[in-house]
This record gives structure tokens, sequence and C-alpha cells, in this order.
């Protein structure tokens, strides 16, 4: 099957979107033109259902609403593109806009980035836990199809300042046999399996070396099984991808392949099946993880069903995030007491091998925050949370207490309990916080 890609040039050009009353393709024109949009031709005839569309969950997971805009932006971009306007007026505007929507949430660029000796920021490289470093491989920083929620978008929308990634294969290496702590490589996007394995192999295989023994796991990010599973069938270099894995794997390296699953019917295709199969056929594991988000997945049958999928495909259930405070949160985002809500009636739902899924998760600029659970202590109703990682790794599996409030959606809504002026961790993070926004 060949890979056939639209994007937000090529609306016109999707033929079932003709279903759609004109207003609507115009107004998925407008988001299109600050939020990146691309789809692909197996994604649109496979996996959507056009007889219930705007309600199907893989067309809100790809498609432009409107409500992914804040009314205010909405008009403002709608009015300049109705009134033909000056190129560079509606740009200003797009970049206006699109810098309002935190394009780097959780303090990324400014606290996640490592600096080399000289006090430089090193770049393509994030290090913002202990044990893991993400690498930002610059061939690929882009995905067979984007997804509406996603909290990287700013990676996609061709802005040089908000881009993260490195091709210097030297500089990841360097850094790695320098910080011998370090014992996870998340090789992420973007999505590496855009890239062709030649490129890929020229990262890993060099990892093979004892000066790297160090490294335990190779992580890569993606949701090609989602969005073009023939890349693992049919490419052209699918066959030495595997022998990467699979050489990977019988040095020692365990690897596993960090599928982002937000709904079920991800799991349905025959191409889908193949392409998991092939992959656990080389030794690598597959750990399977999305965010809960509003018109896609907020429904515990949904993901009780998705964890079950998962399973019965031989996947790991991992993660069950909450949407980030990014792009279009407002659209995507769900009450973290609804959120708990859901997991909790899913998890019931599954056996033992499915609760290997954490959640529901936020990943802020401390740590991952995890809900455990809403209770009553002393009177107070409160949320139970806990770290499952901090910028400092003592702050693990302590619990701690937040008062309850129905409409808060991320850490920085909620406030302490009992009294507390201040979190446990709130002087250390701020503290860590103004070292490094100095440096």
């Amino acid at each position: 099957m060949s890979f056939k890609v639209f994007t937000a040039r090529d609306l016109d050009r999707i033929p079932q979107l003709a279903r759609l009353s004109p207003e609507q393709r115009f107004e998925m024109k407008v988001v299109a033109a600050v939020l990146p949009f691309r789809v692909n031709q197996y994604v649109i005839d496979e996996l959507i259902d056009w007889a219930d569309v705007p309600r199907d969950p893989i067309f809100q997971l790809t498609f432009p609403q409107r409500g992914m805009l804040a009314s205010e932006h909405y008009e403002r971009i709608a009015r300049l593109i109705e009134g033909d306007a000056d190129k560079d007026a509606l740009e200003a505007a797009i970049a206006e806009v699109r810098h309002a929507l935190n394009p780097h949430p959780a303090d990324q660029m400014q606290m996640n980035m490592p600096l080399d000796e000289h006090g430089k920021r090193i770049d393509g490289l994030q290090h913002k836990y202990r044990e893991t470093v993400l690498f930002f491989p610059s061939q690929g920083q882009t995905c067979h199809a984007y997804c509406s929620f996603c909290f990287r978008w700013a990676q996609f929308v061709g802005d040089k300042e908000l881009r993260i990634a490195s091709s210097e294969a030297r500089v990841l290496h360097d850094y790695l046999r320098t910080h011998t702590e370090v014992t996870d490589l998340l090789v992420t996007g973007g999505d590496p399996m855009v890239m062709k394995t030649r490129h890929l192999r020229e990262y890993l295989e060099p990892l093979l070396r004892p000066e790297f023994d160090h490294i335990q796991t190779i992580r890569i990010g993606s949701k090609a099984l989602t969005f073009w599973p023939h890349r693992f069938l049919g490419a052209e270099d699918a066959d030495d991808l595997m022998r990467l894995l699979r050489q990977l794997v019988e040095a020692g390296k365990h690897v596993a392949l960090m599928a982002h699953y937000n709904h079920w019917k991800e799991l349905e295709t025959d191409a889908a099946h193949a392409a998991i199969r092939r992959i656990r056929a080389t030794g690598a594991v597959i750990r399977a993880q999305g965010p809960l988000i509003a018109h896609i997945n907020d429904d515990p049958a949904a993901w009780a069903r998705l964890w079950k999928t998962e399973v019965r495909l031989g996947l790991v259930p991992y993660y069950m995030f909450v949407e980030r405070d990014t792009g279009a949160r407002h659209y995507f985002e769900v009450p973290l007491a609804r959120a708990w809500e859901i997991y909790q009636q899913a998890i019931q739902q599954v056996s033992g091998l499915a609760r290997t899924a954490r959640g529901p998760s936020m990943s802020a600029s401390p740590g991952k925050v995890e809900i455990q659970g809403v209770t009553e202590i002393a009177g107070e109703k409160v949320f139970v949370l806990r770290f499952i990682q901090g910028r400092n790794p003592d702050w693990v599996q302590r619990p701690f207490f937040a008062r309850f409030d129905e409409k808060a959606t991320w850490l920085d809504q909620l406030a302490p309990a009992f009294g507390e002026a201040k979190w446990f961790w709130q002087d250390e993070y701020e503290a860590i916080r103004a070292e490094r926004l100095v440096g």
C-alpha cells in the first residue's frame, strides 16, 4: 500500500469531507491554519467510520474541530481568511495565537534541556529525570498523521524557535558517555518511525559498544502502529528495521516500542495485527500509552476494551495520561475528578495483566503526578496524589493531598489540603527552577 498524505492545503482533495457542510469545511481550514494537520489514506480508509462523522473518535483524533480554538482566536483568524488578508498579517496573527497556546508546557525548553560544560544548551536532548534521556532526531520530527490533541504540536508548525531537534549522533553519544547515571534512552519526536532505518541505526547501533553498557533500555516512541503499520511490513527498509531491533535485543538491551493508542479502533485492522506480530518476533516489547481526552475516549468502557485488546495482542498497557496544558487543551481536557472515575471504573473491568496501566498521570513540570484516588480525611474531601517520577527522586512514591476541586484539570489548579500553605516539594522545586532559569 502506497503512502499518500494530506495536509491543510489538501483538505478540499479529501472526497469524504464533501459530506460535511461548507461551514464545517471552512472551520477546519481556520483551525488547520493555526494547529498542524496531517492525515493519510490509511487513516481515512481504514480507521474512520464516515457514517459516524463528526462523532467518530478517529475523526476527532485526526481532523480539526472548531472547538479546538478559543472563540476569540477562531474569530480573529476566520475574519482574516474571509477577508483575504495580506499574507504577512495573517501569519503574524497565527503566530500570536500559537504563542498564546503554551507551545512548550512543563518548562520543557527552560528546564529539561541539558547544558554543556560551557553552559550552552544542547539541542535535541531533554534530561528531566535522572535515569532517562530523551533524544529528538531531526529526521523524525514529523508523523505519518498528526493527533489533534498532540502536546508536541509546536514541533510541526515550521517555527524553528519552537522546535527541539538534532541530527548530531555525536552529541547524543557524547552526552550518554559522560552521564553514566542514565539507564534509559527514549528516541522521540515527532515519530522516529518516519525516518529511514539507516538513520535510526546511526543513532542506536553505537550504543552496543561497552562504553554504553549503562544504557540498559532503548525506547522508541511511535504512533506508526496506528497511523501507518505498513512501516513495519511493506516499507523498503522494514526488514532492516526488524534486523536492527533484533540486533539490539540479542545484544542484551531491553527494547521497548512505546506505542501511542487512544482508542480500541486503532487495533482493529489486519495491518495493525501483522505489524504487532512482526515487532514482537524481534524480542522487542510494545508498551501502550495515551492520554484521556474528551470527544475521543472519555469513557470507561472504551479504556477497558482498549486495555483488553492490547493484552490479547501481546502489548503491555503502560500509562493513562491527563491531557497536557497546551494547544487545544480546553477542547480535549477532562476534569481530574472525572479522569480518576474513568480510570477506576475501567481498571475494575480488566484482569491483572491489564492493570499495569498507571494513571491518571500528569506530566507536570515538577514530575509525573498520579491521581491515586478521591477520599475524605478528617472531614475534608481530597485528591490523593503521588509522584511516579520527580525532578528530585526523593519525591517519588511519597503521597500528598490536594483539596478536592471538581473543575480542576491540571496540577497548577489544585491547592494543598488541610490548610497547608505549600506542597512538601514546593520550596525545593522552586529553588531548582530558579537555578535552572538563571543558568
